[in-house]
């Protein structure tokens, strides 16, 4: 069974500040995440997932669906900030979702088989979609799952920090930890930089593997993250800015024995936008890909998206 690209695009962007989701970037108006959706195709993916608010449905069939339904086949999940649905009938004073391990499991009753989870505003690359496509059809267990690892000073912007998560992996290439850093960026010398708990500037390696959301997953995690997500919910109902997140998810479930991760390490470039100012500096690396014929000008067949 080949297996299916999920797509994380309900956030709200606040810091880029606007719907980077289907902002266009490429040269005939491509936005990033049909780049993945492409190489995700051209990687044998069978299937892509769209998780994203309910209200946003009629702009992803129009963007989106109607463009690639004869390519792939396209479903979609729904995440919003209410949770009737795992038993918490109390309305919560909360205006966004519940974070990305939330969404995850908005996915649980439409993927059935294998599945890989990205962010819709990062750039990936087709060797990541081929690598993982290689795990999740000959690697992956329902204990043993997956993470891309990035070389970290393939992944900056120069348009202000960002933050990382950090692999720690075995000689074995098996996650260890993730660790986060915050408010990294290159100082004037070039150096990588992050802040310290402590305020205190740390360095890091221009190789150091970072992950940048791109999991492999067997539909076994849904049974996994409930009952976490469940827990996180109740200990945090009263904060409305509180998040349930993938990466600390995993770490939980590494560090209680019940999963496993193999690190796979990429020499790509991992691009996004972050920032506004990002953005000429996407359609440029975008750009330059398609004049070296990488990706054709038009990535759907003379269909200006």
């Amino acid at each position: 069974m080949k297996p299916t690209l999920v797509i994380l695009a309900a956030g709200m962007a606040s810091r880029y500040g606007g719907n980077k989701q289907i902002d266009g970037f490429g040269p005939n108006n491509e936005t990033i995440l049909e780049y993945s959706i492409y190489d995700a195709i051209r990687a044998g993916f069978g299937k892509v997932c769209f998780i994203i608010r309910d209200e946003h449905q009629e702009i992803f069939e129009e963007k989106f669906a109607k463009h690639i339904k004869d390519q792939i086949e396209v479903v979609y999940a729904f995440q919003g900030p209410q949770l009737e649905e795992y038993g918490f009938n109390e309305h919560m004073d909360r205006a966004k979702p519940w974070g990305t391990g939330h969404a995850l499991l908005a996915a649980r009753n439409v993927i059935g088989e294998n599945f890989c989870v990205i962010n819709a505003d990062d750039f990936y690359s087709l060797t990541a979609f081929k690598q993982m496509a290689e795990f999740l059809s000959n690697e992956a267990t329902d204990k043993h799952f997956a993470l891309l690892g990035y070389t970290i000073g393939k992944t900056l912007s120069d348009s202000g920090p960002v933050t990382r998560g950090v692999c720690a992996v075995s000689d074995n290439g098996k996650l260890e930890r993730l660790d986060e850093r915050a408010k990294v960026y290159r100082n004037a010398e070039r150096i990588i930089e992050f802040v310290q708990a402590d305020g205190k500037p740390g360095t890091l390696p221009e190789n150091a593997l970072v992950s940048m959301n791109f999991w492999g997953f067997t539909p076994a995690i849904f049974s996994m993250l409930e009952p976490l997500f469940k827990t996180f919910v109740k200990e945090n109902k009263e904060n409305p800015k509180a998040e349930f997140l993938i990466p600390e998810a995993a770490q939980q479930l590494l560090q209680e024995g019940k999963a496993s991760f193999s690190v796979l390490a990429i020499d790509a470039p991992c691009f996004g936008v972050t920032y506004q100012e990002d953005k000429p500096l996407v359609r440029e690396e975008l750009a330059n890909l398609v004049a070296e014929k990488v990706y054709p000008a038009n990535l759907w067949n003379g269909v200006t998206v």
